[in-house]
């Protein structure tokens, strides 16, 4: 090969892993924003029931991001 063949390889190759590498930091921001507004959505659900007035969406919110924490750290640890 060419000196001038590998240096496109080379620079092909870093923009698939920097669109590769962006990819999974999108869906792992957007599993982050939806795993915390799945549990806000429950703690709104729990005030409507319970006649709570803000407490079961601070909850959620409380609760919401330790488990997006949680579940995003689980999804990563098999691809890492």
């Amino acid at each position: 090969m060419k000196p001038n063949d590998e240096q496109k390889e080379q620079e092909s190759g870093g923009l698939s892993q920097a669109l590769k590498a962006f990819g999974v930091l999108g869906g792992v921001g957007i599993f982050f924003a939806v795993v915390i507004g799945i549990c806000i959505f429950i703690g709104a659900m729990a005030d409507e029931f319970l006649g709570l007035e803000y407490g079961g969406k601070l909850t959620g919110i409380i609760l919401g991001f330790p488990i997006a924490f949680y579940l995003t750290y689980k999804q990563l640890k098999g691809i890492i």
